[in-house]
């Protein structure tokens, strides 16, 4: 028997009601707990893509209508009354802006508000039923914990459409001789899994739209034609399930559960009558066409790139930076979808997008903000391509930068590599599998010159974000039964996809230190930090000292001076300085923090002050060839947190022998008038130079990204002053830019100091 509502809701019942309440002093209907339906009267669904049965975008049934819930509001306690009336035991998690991608239909509730104890989602505020300013881009999500509540009764629980269980798909290629074909597979039966296993989708109908997003779906930018007669003469030899039918894709989407999608009932007899199985055949990225054994049809775009990533912890993922005018800079995350998302995964060489990121969830960039409201179709070359937004600083800020996750082809590397002895699955000692068939076996890593670039790409490989440590020694840790040493020499840029793109010793292994005491091991994490430099406040703050010997003894001690010093007639004379101020930001998702523990630490008597790295900046000038003609350094004797973003606290303070280090979202300032802020010029002679600042030189610690380590600005010196400008981060411009910057432009737009 259905239950009786207490309230008949009718408009004129309704503005009654809203009279009522203010005459009686009560909350507004945009805070007051929803009671126009009992949850019987309600069914709920998980849908979207990409998600497990205890995640997707939540999806509510009421008078017949299924419809969203905006993510206005949406707070973890919501979640977890959700997760319940789904049958689960809590929520772990929720997600916004339509990460399980957009829905239809109404969007039910708006500005949900609950305190998590709700036995219904009817007792939680909102701004009523239906009543919502939101788009299906604001579609929220949930993140159940995998544990079902005892006794549930699921009535209200209803399963979702079986074309969104169609979350994976693959290529089987055709057997041919006994070689095994390399990975990825490029070429193929398309195969999607259903819940009663694998099968075939019937090619009646099939188009190059359906190519293009199963191509997508797997990793692949494109695809292109294939030999179907050979497969239809295979598919004779062979027998077939066919579970799928009429897959009619428009192209734009970003997987093929997306698309309109027919399935062959359980008592269908006959399938795919005068049909055969669909074949698709699809073009990899640069990154992977080598390894495919294809040429690199795509190998480099006509003209210089225009789009990149940036802070992402895999390949495929990050931040969206886009050229303009020369310079890098972001994108703002206003209406930003998965269309516009797969367009930019697309032009770097990746897949489709499996997500399209809001609120600089990959770190935020620095700079301009190029683009904002970009709105693609999905058919679009180029980012550029779509329609969107010229914006100015005031219009949006870098929290809101917008970043993508791509698909990415299965290449079977993280396969080869693995780790052992280490407490978590994210550590341990190297080893790497060697041999061909038949003759396979494990071997270790010599630690000789093994640092962060080489761990980098280990943790990469095994898709376990980036390296906190690269180490040398590993006595520590149980290789059980592997004790033969079989790769040495190994040297990485850090940026390659696994160890096999890296520089090392062919077959004989040379090792300075035997033993399995001192092998290469690594530490991963999923975050990382990454400084960048104010390169502005270089410009602005730069000038020339002559200080006098007799106020640099400490700064002698320390090294801070060029070599020349040491034959000065101290304490009479003067040393001429290039002083400036320095800020280093740490844009990053992790805390940077020096690589030794303050029991390292080395105390400074004369300046009265712990050094916690050796080295933490270098500083050159440099002739436009590249020759050094000065240096100096800075050591971190105080790696601290000077300011912050309003949201953001204070962590680290050096004061009384306190933590070093820069809390992400925080800058730490070295201002012009401390010892050693500076490079000793007494001895370079005028002439056109480039003042370059490197933090981090020697990557003892890891980031995320070390191609924005690097600062240069153009100097003129004539003897008496020096003139500083066109100062910027080292990847800020484009590729022409930069050459232009290496021919020294002349004195334009210069700045006297």
């Amino acid at each position: 028997m259905r239950p009786v509502s207490v309230w008949q809701w009718s408009p004129q019942g309704l503005l009654l009601c809203l009279l009522c309440n203010s005459c009686l002093g009560s909350p507004s209907p945009s805070t007051v707990p929803e009671k126009k339906a009992s949850s019987q009267e309600l069914r709920f669904r998980l849908a979207g893509f990409p998600r497990k049965p205890f995640e997707g975008r939540v999806e509510i049934q009421r008078a017949g209508e299924w419809g969203t819930i905006c993510d206005d509001d949406f707070t973890l306690q919501a979640a977890h009354v959700l997760c319940r009336e789904l049958g689960f035991t809590e929520a772990t998690g929720w997600t916004h802006s339509a990460k399980y991608g957009p829905g239809t239909g109404r969007i039910w509730l708006d500005n949900l508000s609950c305190r998590g104890t709700e036995q219904s989602v009817t007792e939680c505020a909102s701004r009523g039923w239906g009543n919502s300013d939101c788009t299906h881009d604001e579609d929220a999500g949930v993140i159940c914990k995998d544990e079902r509540l005892p006794g549930f009764s699921d009535s209200n629980v209803i399963e979702v459409d079986r074309h969104l269980q169609v979350e994976e798909v693959r290529l089987r290629p055709a057997v041919v001789g006994r070689g095994r074909r390399p990975l990825p597979v490029t070429e193929g039966l398309v195969e999607v899994r259903l819940p009663d296993g694998w099968s075939q989708v019937c090619d009646k109908g099939w188009s190059a739209h359906n190519s293009h997003v199963v191509c997508g779906t797997l990793g692949f930018p494109s695809e292109k034609r294939v030999n179907v007669a050979f497969y239809r003469l295979l598919a004779q030899r062979q027998q077939h399930f066919f579970g799928l039918h009429g897959v009619a894709c428009v192209g734009t989407e970003a997987h093929l559960s997306l698309c309109s999608l027919e399935f062959y009932r359980a008592n269908d007899t006959t399938r795919c009558p005068g049909g055969g199985p669909a074949v698709v055949s699809c073009v990899p990225g640069p990154l992977y066409a080598a390894s495919s054994g294809q040429k690199k049809q795509q190998a480099k775009p006509q003209g210089e790139a225009r789009v990149r990533l940036k802070g992402g912890a895999h390949p495929g993922e990050g931040r969206v930076e886009v050229l303009k005018a020369g310079t890098w800079g972001t994108v703002c995350d206003r209406k930003w979808d998965l269309q516009a998302a797969s367009v930019v995964c697309r032009e770097l060489g990746f897949g489709s997008a499996r997500e399209a990121l809001t609120g600089a969830r990959m770190g935020q960039g620095m700079g301009a903000v190029h683009l904002s409201e970009v709105r693609c179709s999905g058919q679009e070359p180029s980012l550029w391509k779509c329609p969107h937004k010229n914006i100015t600083a005031e219009d949006c800020s870098h929290s809101q930068d917008a970043a993508v996750r791509c698909n990415l082809p299965h290449t079977g590397v993280e396969a080869k590599i693995r780790l052992s002895g280490g407490r978590s699955r994210h550590e341990g000692r190297v080893e790497v599998q060697i041999g061909g068939p038949g003759s396979l076996r494990w071997g270790l890593i010599c630690g000789d010159d093994w640092g962060t670039l080489e761990a980098m790409v280990v943790c990469r490989q095994l898709g376990l974000g980036y390296a906190s440590h690269g180490l040398q020694e590993t006595w520590y840790w149980d290789s059980g039964n592997i004790t033969e040493v079989v790769m040495s020499g190994v040297r990485c840029r850090g940026t390659e996809l696994s160890l096999d793109q890296c520089a090392h010793h062919g077959t004989h292994v040379a090792c300075k230190r035997t033993g399995t005491h001192f092998t290469a091991g690594v530490i991963c994490s999923e975050t990382a930090s990454d400084l960048l430099l104010h390169s502005a406040l270089v410009q602005e703050t730069a000038y020339i000292e002559d200080r006098p010997l007799h106020m640099l003894y400490c700064a002698a001690e320390e090294n801070c001076l060029a070599s020349s010093a040491r034959s000065a007639n101290w304490p009479y004379g003067h040393r001429r300085l290039l002083r400036f101020s320095s800020q280093i930001h740490n844009l990053g998702r992790a805390d940077f923090r020096p690589k030794a523990g303050r029991h390292s630490w080395v105390w400074h008597e004369c300046h009265g002050h712990y050094h916690s790295m050796d080295i933490f900046t270098h500083y050159d000038i440099l002739t436009p060839n590249g020759t050094k003609v000065a240096e100096g350094h800075k050591a971190s004797f105080c790696l601290e947190d000077t300011e912050c973003q309003e949201d953001v606290s204070k962590r680290y303070e050096c004061a009384n022998f306190g933590e070093q280090g820069i809390t992400v979202g925080c800058w730490d300032l070295y201002r012009h008038d401390i010892d050693c802020q500076w490079i000793d010029i007494t001895d370079v002679k005028p002439g056109n130079y480039i003042l370059q600042v490197v933090i981090n030189p020697n990557f003892e610690v890891a980031e995320s990204d070390f191609t924005n380590n690097a600062m240069k600005c153009n100097c003129k010196y004539d003897g008496h002053r020096i003139w500083v400008h066109n100062c910027h981060i080292g990847d800020a411009f484009s590729e022409e830019a930069n050459r232009r910057f290496e021919r020294y432009p002349g004195q334009t737009s210069n700045q006297i100091i």
